[in-house]
């Protein structure tokens, strides 16, 4: 059961870090400062639930 759960926890986070890599690609990518700052809000709590901040 323990390992069970490490391995849903481990692909929770790599779900959580692919989805903030493309967020952040795309904020790298983005030439408006209002989208600039709308993904800036958007990638916030992936990136602290990531670093396991909540």
């Amino acid at each position: 059961m323990v390992l069970f759960q490490g391995v849903i926890t481990f692909l929770y986070y790599l779900l959580v870090a692919c989805a903030a890599g493309l967020m952040l690609w795309n904020l790298l990518r983005s030439r408006r400062w209002e989208e600039e700052v709308l993904y800036l809000l958007v990638v916030l709590p992936f990136l602290l639930r990531l670093f396991r901040l909540k």
